[in-house]
């Protein structure tokens, strides 16, 4: 029998017979405003910000909200199965954590404790190039638990190769391109603060710890840390990069490979030209194009566009469980969490992390449920309307 996600609610109210309440709030809605007042601006700033000013964050907000379920009744919901395949492997749920970089910021556990928190409830981490924890590290401290590699494509082709040996080597079975940095965007909260933790070597765990990349220093890491952080600098991002670049990572990568970024469905279709296995509809929760379309609403035309060829994920925005039905609804075979995750690690470490799961995913259950589906692939377009907000 399938697990029942939503029965957390119910472990919730029993605890508290004894008088016991979570330790955060089950509205995830509110964890920013709390991780604002616990933690400093610096941290907060750059988990929380937004390119220019918020207007793509926002949008992806009013696009999710701007949709509305339409519930069913006297369906057979007794039974529920959130279980789906991605990448090729069996999942619990649709649901995994987003590649959220520099985690040491938010708690010093950094991402290994969201990495067990993820293997805990049997849910994949994606873990960004720009950790704060080597790679080989992460997958140690979540033993079987299911992880892919996020990659920031490196101008030097043997640092990326190396990358993606070391991700192979150490049990990451998906690799996940991050597309639409090739430049960090206009960040005003982190401008404001003069805030950009790689400049003091946070965030180049992966980096630092390559033999390919330390190749390129005249000293170790230790003697120099400042001439480090400069060829970091120097390599991390390529604007350079066209899509007959794609075939570099193929040959360097026989797992699945997908796209994160995608917005265009003519992107959707050159991806699957190149031969990739899907594709992340995201506009990295609104922090690289001022502006921009909000990921929701290039959704649908990204999913047709797709169809039967490529695996279609989403994130930015993801907040509630109601979310991750409109995704599915909209497209997306699954979807990733990210700002609401790296504020429970802030707040409270890998219970944190764990928190926040098991709450969107009891949600969703109880959404899902209580709008006439049992299984994830069922809700489609039909079982949404549109509204004015």
């Amino acid at each position: 029998m399938a697990k029942h996600w939503a029965d957390f609610q119910y472990e919730i109210y029993l605890h508290g017979m004894t008088g016991a309440v979570p330790r955060l709030p089950t509205d995830l809605t509110r964890l920013e405003r709390l991780a604002e007042q616990r933690l400093g601006p610096g941290p907060v700033g750059y988990v929380a910000g937004s390119a220019g000013t918020g207007s793509t964050a926002d949008a992806n907000r009013a696009a999710l909200d701007r949709r509305r379920i339409v519930p069913r009744m006297l369906r057979d919901v007794h039974e529920r199965d959130l279980s789906v395949e991605v990448c090729g492997r069996a999942l619990p749920a649709p649901l995994a954590l987003a590649p959220v970089g520099v985690l040491s910021i938010m708690h010093p556990d950094a991402e290994s404790a969201a990495a067990r928190a993820a293997a805990a409830q049997g849910l994949p981490y994606i873990l960004s190039s720009a950790s704060s924890t080597p790679m080989e590290q992460v997958a140690e401290a979540m033993g079987d638990g299911e992880r892919w590699f996020q990659l920031y494509w490196a101008k030097d082709r043997e640092v990326t190769r190396s990358f993606l040996h070391r991700a192979k080597a150490a049990g990451y079975t998906a690799l996940f391109v991050t597309l639409d940095t090739p430049l960090l965007a206009w960040r005003p909260r982190d401008l404001d603060q003069a805030y950009l933790p790689f400049l003091h070597g946070v965030g180049t765990a992966n980096y630092f710890s390559d033999p390919a990349f330390r190749a390129g220093l005249a000293k170790p890491v230790h003697e120099d840390p400042n001439a480090a952080v400069r060829h970091f600098v120097g390599m991390f991002a390529d604007p350079a990069k066209t899509w007959p670049d794609l075939a570099f990572l193929r040959e360097n990568w026989d797992g699945p490979i997908v796209l994160k970024g995608i917005l265009h469905p003519d992107d959707a279709l050159r991806a699957a030209e190149a031969g990739v296995d899907g594709v992340v509809v995201s506009n990295h929760g609104g922090r690289q194009v001022a502006g921009s379309v909000a990921a929701a609403d290039a959704l649908p035309r990204v999913a047709e566009a797709a169809a039967g060829r490529l695996t279609v994920l989403f994130d930015s925005g993801i907040r509630t469980g109601d979310d991750i039905f409109k995704a599915l609804a909209l497209g997306a075979k699954s979807v990733l969490v990210g700002r609401p995750y790296a504020y429970g690690l802030g707040l409270d470490g890998q219970a944190g992390v764990e928190h926040v799961l098991r709450c969107l995913l009891a949600e969703f259950d109880l959404t899902l449920a209580l709008s006439g589906h049992s299984r994830p692939t069922t809700p489609t377009a039909d079982d949404l309307i549109e509204v004015s907000v």
